[in-house]
């Protein structure tokens, strides 16, 4: 019997020559403006927090991680399909697709982008998130060519119009031409997620509900107490800090 197993993986090492299967009983992609226009926000506003013009590529690798949560994985005989995190995966590989087409080839950055989103074998192009049906919106993006001339289902319509929000959104102090390199960097290097992988279809979906329907969700105020504590980094400080707040 095959384990469940938990990886922590940084974009690079997640989508590098990776496949990730849908199945047709899988919702549609449904993220709109407002969740991309968050992912960007969230995700500049943690880089411009660490990033100082004048520090060399190198010093990205200490500059602060993110976290964008987990991915439940089905691995089905070497092939993973996705049981949970296709909007977040989806929604990073429009923003790569986005950064990729900002680069020039001047410092390698741009191929190693276009592997993180497609690889090719035997002449034929696939896509890191292999579904047949988006294949050719998806080329039409990497190569700047989309022109809307090609029919549309709900999450083809989805991809082009969170796209163009991309690229709305995406702020000009990153995407400079002396500030991107060190954005690219960060983003594929410091940004994680975690894989969670199942080896079977119903082990993956008893993680995917009791992740998604057990005990209480997290109110505003709790997260307010947990962001608040956890920057605070004297044990002694923290720990008289939440009594006070367990007594108010």
């Amino acid at each position: 019997m095959q384990e469940i197993r938990g990886n922590a993986k940084n974009i690079r090492d997640l989508l590098a020559n990776a496949k990730f299967g849908i199945d047709y009983y899988q919702r549609q992609y449904r993220w709109g403006k407002k969740q991309i226009a968050e992912l960007i926000n969230d995700l500049t506003e943690k880089f411009l927090d660490s990033y100082n013009k004048g520090d060399s590529r190198s010093e990205v690798k200490s500059y602060g991680h993110y976290f964008l949560g987990s991915i439940i994985i089905s691995d089905r005989d070497g092939t993973k399909f996705i049981i949970d995190g296709q909007q977040r995966l989806t929604s990073i590989t429009l923003l790569i697709i986005s950064l990729h087409n900002r680069l020039t080839n001047s410092n390698g950055q741009k191929s190693v982008l276009s592997s993180l989103v497609s690889s090719e074998k035997y002449g034929n192009q696939s896509f890191n998130l292999d579904i047949l049906e988006r294949k050719e919106c998806m080329e039409l993006l990497l190569r700047g060519e989309y022109n809307g001339d090609i029919e549309q289902d709900e999450s083809i319509t989805n991809i082009f119009n969170n796209f163009q929000s991309i690229e709305d959104n995406l702020p000009d102090k990153v995407c400079d031409s002396d500030t991107l390199p060190y954005f690219v960097d960060w983003l594929i290097e410091n940004v994680y997620f975690v894989e969670i992988t199942a080896y079977s279809e119903s082990d993956a979906y008893t993680i995917f509900e009791t992740m998604n329907d057990r005990g209480l969700s997290l109110t505003p105020v709790e997260m307010l107490k947990g962001y608040l504590l956890a920057n605070i980094t004297d044990p002694d400080t923290r720990d008289s800090a939440n009594n006070i707040w367990q007594k108010r």
